[in-house]
């Protein structure tokens, strides 16, 4: 989880393609069925290192996937306190986002619909409030409100 998170560092600094290469490394080395955190977590970054819908929409699959793997033991391990239903409206957001861009809205407005009725996993807090926020934008882009 280290070094996901410095790969993440280069991301949110903008290097997108180099932390697209790194994604890419750490994802050999794990494997399509190492450590279901250090797959979801991955995964979710990777897809926002894509250049292309489709591509983006590949990983967040993989994101999902994995965290449909996790218990809240082994999410617990890594970070105290933290619950695996908490990523599913993040996880589901993403896709529908992905769905939206490649102008497949039946199946945006489904994940859009799964990440609203999983938020309330999310604490009130800046990230909750984020991905509330965001959920909000993506219905009102979809017209759904």
């Amino acid at each position: 989880m280290t070094r996901i998170g410095q790969v993440m560092m280069l991301l949110h600094g903008g290097d997108r393609e180099e932390a697209r290469n790194r994604f890419g490394a750490l994802w050999s080395e794990i494997g399509e069925d190492g450590d279901a955190l250090h797959r979801c977590t991955l995964a979710h970054y990777m897809a926002d290192t894509q250049d292309d819908p489709e591509d983006e929409l590949l990983w967040d699959l993989r994101a999902l996937s994995a965290a449909q793997g996790l218990d809240d033991q082994r999410v617990d391990q890594h970070h105290a306190g933290l619950a695996v239903r908490g990523f599913y409206p993040s996880l589901h957001l993403n896709l529908a986002a992905d769905y939206l861009k490649l102008e497949r809205r039946e199946a945006a407005r489904s994940h859009l619909a799964r990440a609203r009725s999983a938020s309330d996993a999310l604490a009130d807090d800046g990230y909750g409030d984020g991905v509330r926020a965001a959920i909000d934008r993506l219905e009102w882009r979809l017209g759904e409100n």
